[in-house]
């Protein structure tokens, strides 16, 4: 190898790595409640998601293959949404025969709502408009 080479290999590899840093959120800023609130919330952050969560807790059942039919979606955008749901850990799915079967996830909605209400505590009025 050429010394030119080896100098500019070392130059990408500088560059990856501090491109890896300017690109971080700084998540290590905020506190752990700030962060899980953010992750739920981008979670949350679909009207697709919000209609198969609603969907889900409506029904109360382990449910298959209707959200396509529930939502006019295409099977690949429902099967998208309810992967990241999954992720979030708000659903869970278990396999049935070549189906799987998904379901709020109790433990993580219980969590999901608790630090939620949390949040959105009642303003009280100062008698004058803030803004």
């Amino acid at each position: 190898m050429t010394e030119r080479f080896v100098v500019l290999k070392l130059l990408i590899v500088i560059l990856r790595c501090s491109s890896l840093n300017m690109g971080a959120t700084k998540t290590d800023l905020f506190t752990k409640e700030q962060n899980d609130m953010a992750a739920m919330a981008k979670a949350l952050a679909h009207p697709a998601r919000i209609a198969i969560l609603e969907y889900l807790v409506a029904k109360n059942v382990c449910i298959t293959s209707t959200f396509v039919e529930e939502l006019g979606l295409a099977q690949a955008t429902v099967s998208q949404h309810l992967k990241e749901l999954k992720l979030a850990g708000i659903i869970q799915g278990s396999i049935e025969g070549t189906s799987v079967c998904y379901c709020i996830n109790p433990k993580i909605w219980k969590q999901y709502k608790a630090l939620f209400n949390s949040f959105f505590k009642d303003v009280a009025p100062n008698g004058q408009d803030c803004c």
